[in-house]
């Protein structure tokens, strides 16, 4: 195998039948390339749906309220339906241990300022639960607790790029940050798997936005993640209820669907679910259609190789040659052009997937790539049909009578 004279000879054959050679690999090169280009693609879909996930927890449900389109119990369309406090408790208490975590939501957009660095800022009004909700990762400090509601403490917790915004030149927690006139202490830095945006954003106790702004209990959206021992389909029904309750409780018609919406995270991830197995086994019949195509292109072309050579054969074993070698060196060049040119189909897959991934985004295509092991499997699969498409002819060659071989035209 590892014969200096063997290799020597395969090479000299391999540059001497350049075009030969460049056939073999152009086949192999083509069906690796476009094998690592579809799976590079489904998997840079992959890649958004789980980043546009990765913000939540996958069993959060999100309830938020509008104006109801029909009238209901002698009530007029157009009514706004306003969630409070009691709705948080409301749910809790009636639901038990199917909820794992709750937390309200008040969105304001304020002016930050840092001694001479100000900009505007998205800041939420939640609850302690809303951490792992959100998913939050604490950098340093701490995050809201229930004392800072109970006690609607002036605290903050900022945002990793919110530091990098408007402290400069010093560390944020400890400090106090300036929003709309009022200060408040940063009690902790987080940092979120989500976008850019997530982390431009200030999370404050829900009881000091309510008392500061407004002096009410009003809140905008509720949040909640169902028990997660609870099936896809008791999950469903949770929501379901959750919905059909509240719309009782803010007497909603059940067919209006703007009033109260509830949206669970179960039913988004079925509907990417199915679509990403619809789409991934679609680019497995076309990655083996592919593959086969590039099966049956080094077969063709091995059986001509091999024929071509009959010739060659017969010299060698009117020159003592065992059919064996003559095996081993046929198998040894198919394997050696589709190793190397499978390797070039990988580069070349790999480099238009890099060059065009950027601009891919706006298809919903998020860094495009594919595991390695995955294209080396499938350049093993062409190697292994190339080599035993070529053993057939090559040993059927082997087994000719010299004077037989020197005469085949």
């Amino acid at each position: 195998m590892f014969d200096l004279d063997l290799w020597r000879e395969i090479f000299q054959s391999i540059n001497k039948n350049r075009l030969r050679t460049i056939l073999s690999g152009f086949t192999v090169v083509f069906a690796i390339m476009l094998f690592t280009i579809l799976f590079g693609l489904v998997n840079g879909l992959q890649n958004t749906f789980t980043e546009a996930f990765a913000d939540d927890a996958n069993n959060a449900i999100f309830i938020n309220s509008g104006r109801t389109t029909k009238a209901y119990k002698g009530l007029q369309a157009g009514r706004r339906i306003q969630f409070e406090n009691k709705e948080i408790d409301y749910i809790k208490d009636d639901n038990g241990n199917k909820v794992e975590f709750i937390t309200a939501r008040i969105y304001r957009n304020e002016v930050a300022t840092f001694r001479n660095e100000k900009s505007n800022y998205s800041v939420k009004a939640v609850h302690p639960d809303h951490q792992f909700l959100e998913r939050t990762v604490m950098n340093e400090g701490r995050y809201i607790n229930q004392r800072d509601i109970n006690e609607k403490t002036k605290v903050v917790v900022i945002g990793r790029l919110v530091e990098d915004d408007l402290f400069l030149k010093t560390t944020a927690l400890g400090k106090y940050i300036n929003l709309s006139g009022i200060q408040y202490k940063i009690v902790g830095i987080f940092s979120d798997e989500g976008n850019e945006n997530e982390e431009r954003s200030i999370y404050m106790p829900v009881s000091t936005a309510q008392q500061v702004y407004g002096n009410n209990e009003y809140i905008d959206q509720i949040n909640l993640s169902y028990n997660p021992d609870m099936n896809f389909d008791q999950a469903i029904a949770f929501s379901k209820s959750l919905e059909k309750k509240l719309k009782e409780r803010f007497s909603v018609a059940k067919l209006d669907q703007r009033a109260i919406r509830v949206r669970n995270m179960a039913e988004a991830s079925r509907d990417v679910n199915q679509m990403m197995v619809v789409l991934g086994i679609l680019v497995l019949v076309i990655g083996l259609g592919t593959l086969i195509a590039g099966i049956v292109g080094i077969s063709n072309i091995m059986i001509f190789i091999v024929k071509e050579r009959t010739k060659e054969i017969g010299i060698r074993k009117a020159l003592g040659a065992q059919p064996r070698s003559i095996v081993l060196i046929i198998l040894l060049e198919s394997v050696l052009i589709t190793a190397i040119a499978g390797y070039i189909g990988l580069l070349i897959g790999t480099g238009v997937l890099n060059l065009a991934g950027p601009s891919l985004k706006e298809y919903f295509i998020t860094d495009p790539s594919v595991k390695t092991s995955l294209v080396v499997m499938a350049t093993i699969t062409l190697i292994i049909a190339g080599a035993l498409a070529g053993y057939v002819p090559a040993k059927k060659a082997s087994r000719i009578k010299p004077i037989v071989a020197l005469r085949n035209e």
